[in-house]
Order: C-alpha cells, then structure tokens, then sequence
C-alpha cells in the first residue's frame, strides 16, 4: 500500500518516514504545517511525493524556494484546509497516516475515512473530539488502525481472544471475551510528587519526559496525565469496552494490558520505541521493522502503581467528560490546548492547566449522543477556547 502521512516533520512523521524507507512504502503525499520547511524539502527530495500540503501560502512559498528546481511537477496544496484535501486523495489501495497534533487534525481523518483508504490514527483528538462523526465516516470494519503506543498494545493483546466490537475490527458480532482494558503510564517526570510541589513547575521541567520523545504539547500533556486522560477516551471509543482502568508503569515496557473474562491477562512488551507500532499500523498484519529487543540475558524490575488522582486529576476528569454528553471531551480538549500553549509561554502557572479545563467542562451543557455535527463541535470548542481565556485572565 502507498501512504499519505499527515504530519511529516513531526516526532511521528519523521519516525513513520524511517519504516517507510525500511519498508519500501510509497509515498504518494506528505502534509506539515510549513515550520519546518529545510526538514520537509528534505523528505520531498528523498520520497518524491506527487503532493505536499502545508498550512499557509507563505509555507508554501519558503517551500518552493528551499527546493529549488527540485520543485518541479510537484504539486503543493496550501491553506488551513490543504491536509484535509490531501487526506481525501487517499483510496482502498492507500493508507494516510494521520500523525497531526490537536483537534485541526479531525477533518482529515474524516476525509480519510470517506476515501475508503487504510487509516493509521495517531491523532487522538479525532476520536476525542468527533468520536460521534469518525463512527459514521467508516467505510468498511477494521478502517482504522491505532498507532498510540497503548492502543497498538491492546490492539495486538485483543488478538488473544474474542472481541468483536470497536473501531479496529475487521468482523463485528457484538460479542466479546473481554473484561477490561488496562492503559499504562509512565507517570511523567512528576511522578511522586504532591500537589503542592508541583506548584512552581516551569515548561523546560514539564518537557524532560524521563521516557519517550515527543513534541511539546503531547510532552506537557503527559506531565500532567492529560496525555492519558485523552487515551482513555480513545481506548473506550475505539475497543467499545465499559472498562478502561490506568496503571502507573515507569519503566515503560509494557504498553497496556487486556484482562479477559477467564481471568487471563494480556500483555504487550517492547522497549520504547515508537516505529514498532507506527510500522505495525502501516503494514499489519505482517511484522518485519526491526525495532529494539527487549534483552532477556539481563534482570529486569518493572512495577505498577496506582494513579495519584488527587495530584493529577485529569484521568478522572476525563472518564467525567466522557460519560456527560458527546461534546464535553471535545470542550476538554480544546480548553487543554489553549492552556496547555498558555502554560509553554508563561502565561499560566502549571496547576492551572488542568484547574482552568476543569472549570470550563463544568460549564458545558453538552450535546446528546448521535446529534453531533461539524458545525456544532466548532462552536463548542471555539466557547471552550474562548472561556478558557476568561478564566486564564482572572487567575
């Protein structure tokens, strides 16, 4: 299959890039949001897509003169929309990646869904916010794939038993052998520590991940564990399970766990490595990326904690806005996005990130389940920004 990737010069554009060279993927398109532009005429050069899409006119114009006559038959889509049109180029014989940040990565993966193209998902937000709108955008069972390291865990520890519900399968019944889904976390770089030590906590602590790395705001995010809050979300939206519990793993090997109704638990285990499941994603269900090896000559400790909610209350937060109404996760996240950059850029202090998003989901009305629409989620979150502001303004 050939790949569309959205989100090229990012953490995962870049490592999707490295399975695709491995696994000699065609690359039909690439989408970035134009920062970058010496990383992206590079991997034009390199991939030869027959299309990019950028964000901006100026993106696209700093494009063209960083690739110089190598700029030639090249197509370069531009504006807020160019992803999305990209996204809707994909077909049955084509895959797009959508490794895009945020809630401005929905309509492509809408638009993904309606080409009838494989979907390898990495932006939780699509699920998040337009859980509602995804379902209904599905061509066939099985559309999509997670590229989430905990839910390519659960994906591959479902294949244990039987399930037969959720986004990710290819031959729905109903029925299922499954009792709960467990994510793992990290805990981040603040695990151990109270309320109160948290206090003074500046960007560049909240940006040392002792783990993984990513690009700033899923960094903050899971600082916070509002990266897992939102995984959570996910894991429910995309498995159909009742039951998605959370436990704290530091040594992040293994990835998320699936109990069964016998009482068997599943496990996935593999260093931290992101390009085994982006390479899982893109080429399932054959295994080929050689991706690092957990090594068994050595001793190894790995331990489980239970979540300090009341030090890192967005889980909870989350499992609250999940069960409310189909938009109270979307005005979450929008109002998580808006405190998250004001946070990077000083402008609120640490514990007022998750503080200020619960206050603005405590105000949402909600709408009902199945009543969802484009137009309806951009006025909730843009409220949600909006609020988030007024609230930002008075701490």
């Amino acid at each position: 299959m050939s790949l569309i990737l959205l989100g090229s010069t990012g953490s995962i554009g870049v490592q999707s890039l490295d399975v695709a060279r491995h696994e000699g993927i065609e690359v039909m398109g690439l989408a970035a949001a134009g920062s970058r532009i010496d990383l992206l005429a590079e991997q034009i050069i390199e991939f030869h897509p027959d299309a990019v899409a950028v964000a901006t006119a100026e993106a696209a114009t700093n494009l063209r003169a960083a690739l110089g006559t190598a700029a030639s038959g090249l197509e370069i889509l531009a504006g807020p929309d160019a992803a999305t049109e990209l996204a809707a180029r994909g077909n049955d014989a084509c895959q797009v990646l959508n490794g895009m940040t945020g809630a401005i990565g929905l309509r492509p993966t809408l638009a993904a869904l309606d080409s009838g193209a494989r979907l390898a998902l990495a932006n939780k937000e699509s699920l998040v916010v337009g859980a509602d709108l995804v379902t209904r955008h599905m061509r066939r069972d099985g559309q999509i794939l997670p590229v989430d390291s905990e839910h390519s865990a659960i994906f591959q520890a479902l294949e244990s038993g039987h399930h037969g519900r959720g986004l990710t399968c290819s031959t729905r019944d109903g029925a299922s052998e499954v009792e709960r889904i467990i994510v793992t976390a990290s805990g981040g770089p603040f695990r151990g520590r109270t309320r109160a030590e948290l206090a003074e906590v500046t960007p560049a602590q909240a940006l040392k991940h002792p783990n993984w790395e990513m690009g700033p705001v899923i960094t903050i995010n899971s600082s916070t564990l509002m990266n897992k809050a939102l995984e959570v979300i996910e894991a429910h939206v995309l498995y159909d399970v009742e039951t998605v519990d959370v436990t704290v793993h530091p040594q992040s090997m293994i990835h998320s766990l699936v109990e069964f109704v016998d009482g068997s638990t599943i496990a996935q285990v593999s260093p931290p490595d992101m390009r085994l499941p982006i390479a899982l994603a893109l080429t399932w269900p054959r295994r080929s990326y050689p991706a690092p090896h957990v090594d068994w000559t050595q001793s190894h400790t790995w331990t489980f904690e239970p979540v300090d909610s009341e030090t890192f209350p967005a889980i909870e937060l989350a499992r609250a806005a999940y069960a409310a109404s189909a938009t109270h996760t979307a005005v979450m996240n929008a109002a998580n996005e808006e405190c998250v950059d004001a946070f990077l850029s000083g402008r609120l202090g640490y514990l007022g990130i998750v503080d200020t998003v619960a206050a603005v989901v405590e105000e949402h009305e909600g709408i009902p389940r199945g009543q969802v629409t484009l137009e309806a989620l951009d006025d909730v979150q843009a409220w949600a920004r909006a609020r988030a502001h007024e609230l930002m303004g008075r701490a």
